[in-house]
């Protein structure tokens, strides 16, 4: 399901843009975007090809189907001990929608939101959009307890949420509960909105497991707004699908009238929508072969990377990306980034700020949701090109 030849590179070529195979020239290989390689389960094509047969694409209803809200809610239930209603569960157009629709829903100009350093760009740019101030609270890399005693120092009378990134992008690091339930505590004390960024929340290897902050105690709950999607776990970014769960009625109209979905000027279609509801129903089987593969792969990118002079990477506890310490090299993420491309013809991710803020500096980040023998050809011309 997962090996070399499940790989369909002329069609990766021609479909896989953002910063992959479509973008980059001929023979470079993208570990870039965090997207697989992999086809998604078949019978996510099967339910898309089934609903058009009919031929007709009516508009849905704003709040989005019930069938997916039920399977958004039953997962949350099931997987993550999280009692959410479906009535305040929404589809939204990604994920990343969802952080900027959250943001807009509980921000106004010259608030400020707590952010994770390094963590994705989409915070700060969600932040900003709505003339708010992102305040970055620095998390290393590792599993190094993080002691949220020093974030609370970072609240001010303007402060009105903490965004939680859990797992982290890019570090791949799992907060445990003990760490989630400070961070909770702090925030129900301050009166803040915890924003739960749990995409990457299916990509986990053993021994480390993953905690919905929302999971703990009803208080932090109430506080919490949930975001979800289903590119890590699927394979669906083109369908460009995700979830807003808020776990009280006045959140939910809160983040509905931000969605701008009531008025048709936003919302979500609903084959992503037959997509996702079938993703969750159906192809458990899928995802969990998937984890088994990229733990093996996590394993290779870890040990091979740990063998080139100047290279330090820690293994990942979730996501599939490998987040490297070159600071040793004595060259700059930007400058590994172009070696790399232009000689190794292997093109990575710099820790630049623009992608993951300045705590990034002196790292590169590698996705390693492909294949085996793609992954070896990989690390082999990047080994061959910084001996």
């Amino acid at each position: 399901m997962f090996k070399n030849d499940s790989v369909n590179l002329e069609i990766l070529k021609k479909r896989a843009f953002n910063l992959r195979w479509a973008t980059l020239p001929e023979g470079v290989i993208p570990l870039t975007a965090a997207d697989p390689d992999f086809p998604s389960a078949p019978e996510i094509s099967e339910a898309i090809s089934s609903f058009a047969k009919d031929h007709y694409y009516s508009y849905g209803p704003p709040e989005g189907l019930s069938d997916f809200k039920e399977s958004i809610a039953t997962y949350f239930k099931v997987k993550r001990n999280v009692p959410v209603s479906p009535d305040f569960s929404f589809p939204v157009n990604s994920a990343a929608n969802g952080i900027y629709l959250t943001c807009k829903a509980f921000l106004s100009p010259g608030d400020e939101a707590i952010i994770f350093d390094p963590v994705d760009f989409l915070f700060r740019y969600s932040i900003e959009s709505v003339n708010a101030k992102a305040i970055p609270f620095p998390i290393p890399p590792g599993t190094i307890k993080v002691d949220f005693e020093e974030l609370e120092q970072l609240i001010t009378n303007k402060t009105k949420m903490i965004c939680l990134c859990n797992p982290l992008n890019p570090t791949g690091k799992v907060f445990t509960k003990e760490e989630l339930t400070q961070l909770g505590e702090i925030a129900y004390k301050h009166k803040l909105i915890i924003l739960s960024d749990e995409i990457w929340s299916d990509i986990i290897f053993k021994p480390a497991v993953f905690t919905s902050i929302a999971s703990i105690n009803e208080g932090i709950r109430n506080q919490t707004v949930t975001i979800t999607g289903f590119s890590k776990s699927f394979g669906l970014a083109g369908l460009r699908i995700g979830a807003v769960i808020a776990h009280n009625k006045q959140h939910y109209e809160l983040l509905m009238d931000a969605s701008m979905h009531y008025s048709t000027i936003q919302g979500v279609n609903v084959l992503s929508q037959i997509a996702a509801t079938t993703a969750l129903n159906s192809c458990g089987y899928w995802l969990d072969n998937f984890v088994d593969h990229l733990s093996v792969m996590r394993n290779l990118i870890v040990n091979e990377l740990n063998t080139i002079s100047g290279f330090k990477c820690i293994a990942p506890d979730g996501c599939y990306v490998a987040f490297t310490d070159i600071t040793s090299t004595n060259k700059t993420s930007q400058e590994i980034h172009d070696l790399l491309l232009n000689e190794a013809k292997v093109a990575i991710v710099p820790g630049l700020k623009q992608w993951f803020g300045d705590g990034a500096e002196g790292y590169i980040r590698m996705s390693f949701a492909t294949s085996e023998e793609i992954l070896t050809d990989a690390l082999g011309r990047i080994k061959k090109h910084l001996k």
